[in-house]
């Protein structure tokens, strides 16, 4: 399955509140692991899953300047939580608060990544929801590298003098209020 051949439904699944999807992937983010319950909300099988590359659950609304920084934060070695809306492989849609961490082997190279998935707050999902919307706006007003520089811009102008760690655990925790 590929991530771009499915078109959103727009119909929302979650999972439970007590359960947590995993994933592990190699460093390529290749998925070499994927438990029964992110495989069940992304509707995919074992067989279907393991051995893709992990953004083929990738949902078209998820702003790129995100996973630039994802990707820029596992490159430094370091942990990342964060709102991410998937796309099932039956066009349906689920957020998650992800925690991804890299893996090292024994002697310190790189292993891979390990991503553990809760269920947000829907208070979080609306907040966040509403601030990705406008970094993917400013996102399309450029192609290519131009596009996810105007993203990062829109990003770092919502976070203001905050990282984005602190911009995260601030949504989190106040959404528990």
């Amino acid at each position: 399955m590929k991530a771009t051949q499915v078109r959103p439904t727009g119909v929302e699944r979650s999972f439970g509140a007590d359960e947590i999807i995993v994933t592990k992937t190699d460093p390529r983010g290749i998925i070499t692991y994927a438990n029964e319950v992110f495989l069940r909300t992304s509707a995919l099988t074992e067989d279907e899953a393991v051995g893709q590359p992990h953004n083929l659950i990738r949902h078209p609304d998820m702003p790129r300047a995100i996973f630039k920084l994802l990707w820029d934060t596992l490159a430094e070695r370091e942990e990342i939580f964060a709102y991410v809306v998937n796309l099932a492989s039956d066009g349906a849609h689920y957020w998650v608060l992800a925690h991804v961490t890299p893996s090292f082997t024994p002697d310190g190279r790189l292993a891979g990544y390990h991503s553990n998935r809760r269920l947000p707050e829907p208070a979080a999902v609306h907040e966040i929801g509403r601030i990705y919307a406008r970094i993917r706006s400013a996102e399309q007003q450029g192609s290519g590298r131009s596009a996810v520089d105007a993203g990062w811009q829109a990003l770092l102008g919502e976070l203001g003098d905050r990282t984005y760690d602190e911009f995260v655990w601030g949504l989190t925790n106040g959404a528990r209020r």
